[in-house]
């Protein structure tokens, strides 16, 4: 078995890691904590240029016909240097289900101007039920003449305040199966209805809880088939869970790197505390979590890649990779000592991180059911 990137994979993962160290330092992911929108116009200019954002979009749509393999490698690498920019959210969240449920005229109007980093979007599923099963979804869409009324609360809405349209996971029929009379509806951002209020979560990232009133939207931006829109959530689920895994697992790895380069430096009682034996099956500990928690997402990945079946894999990677994360950070606290509790130091910004990924698409518990369910159990 052959586990190694190919060529084609290494000259993407050493270009963008080279990029996001000169662009991407940690005094800018400080910066835009604080910061009202949450990333750096540069810097998303510079990915766009790159041609990140199109990466695995076909070549018609201005992108570069990739798989979604090579943008884990790429994904994994903006989790390593935690970049602050809404990439997962437009180019995962909401491009992914317009490349596979969009029709010819919504496909040619979005997917270049996300490729060309020309557009924002965000992805509106989550409500106060904080489920991600179809029976969450309690938003309502009405019809009235060509278009539909959009009603109700979203939360945890990530990037909603940059965003230039919404993909609104609505319910546009009332059913006893729960997933049926689900619509997506493609939605600008600043439509009259809209209110936006912030939410201050552990990661600082730019959530928001997003009120609709009677928001408008034309039959025309209805992506994929009216009533039938969670048969496209489905399909794009194990994207956005892979693609999380893969932010995790370039965190990860850059909590055991800089862990273990402190082990070497960090002189106590005469020698560097590497030496002694519980700080090295620390270490050793947390490069079992990182390698296991890349195997395991990347063979989703690869099986996600080549169409075939993965619901099991996808949901034991995002089981075992949420909490190797959380892992892999709590030992990197440990042998840091007090200075890694320090808001000056890196690590806190990393196990805030972990913490938040390991919630996003479903906790480790939750997937662990599904496990169970794919198992016959």
């Amino acid at each position: 078995m052959d586990f190694a990137l190919s060529e084609e994979q290494e000259m993407l993962r050493n270009s963008s890691r080279d990029f996001l160290v000169k662009e991407c330092p940690k005094t800018l992911v400080r910066q835009m904590e604080e910061d009202k929108t949450g990333y750096s116009p540069a810097l998303w200019k510079g990915m766009a240029g790159l041609g990140w954002m199109g990466l695995a979009y076909p070549e018609t749509y201005e992108g570069s016909g990739m798989t979604f393999l090579d943008l884990a490698v790429l994904i994994e690498e903006l989790g390593r240097a935690i970049v602050p920019a809404p990439f997962i959210n437009t180019v995962v969240y909401c491009g992914m289900p317009i490349l596979m449920a969009g029709n010819d005229e919504q496909k040619k109007e979005f997917l270049p101007k996300i490729a060309k980093g020309e557009m924002i979007m965000s992805l509106a599923f989550t409500e106060p039920s904080a489920t991600w099963k179809p029976d969450g979804v309690e938003v309502k869409a009405t019809a009235e003449g060509d278009h539909f009324l959009i009603s109700g609360t979203k939360l945890f809405t990530q990037d909603a305040h940059t965003a230039n349209y919404l993909l609104v996971v609505a319910r546009t029929k009332e059913s006893k199966n729960k997933a049926e009379g689900i619509t997506l509806f493609l939605v600008d951002a600043k439509s009259p209805g809209i209110k936006l209020t912030p939410l201050k979560t552990m990661g600082s990232d730019k959530q928001f809880e997003v009120v609709f009133t009677k928001v408008k939207a034309a039959k025309k931006n209805i992506l994929g088939k009216l009533d039938h829109g969670w048969e496209v959530i489905e399909k794009m689920l194990p994207y956005g869970i892979l693609a999380q895994c893969a932010w995790m697992v370039g965190g990860a790895q850059q909590v055991l790197e800089m862990t273990v380069n402190y082990a070497k430096e960090r002189v106590q009682f005469g020698r560097p505390i590497g030496s002694f034996q519980a700080i090295q099956q620390k270490c050793a500990n947390m490069v079992t979590d990182v390698d296991g928690a890349r195997f395991i997402a990347y063979e989703a990945a690869w099986k996600l890649s080549e169409g075939m079946p993965c619901a099991l894999e996808v949901s034991m990677a995002k089981a075992w990779v949420s909490e190797a994360y959380r892992r892999t950070c709590a030992e990197g606290h440990q042998i840091h000592g007090g200075i890694g509790f320090i808001k000056d130091h890196d690590m806190q910004l990393y196990y805030r991180r972990a913490k938040a990924s390991e919630l996003a698409f479903g906790d480790s518990d939750y997937h662990r059911e599904l496990v169970a369910q794919q198992i016959g159990l």
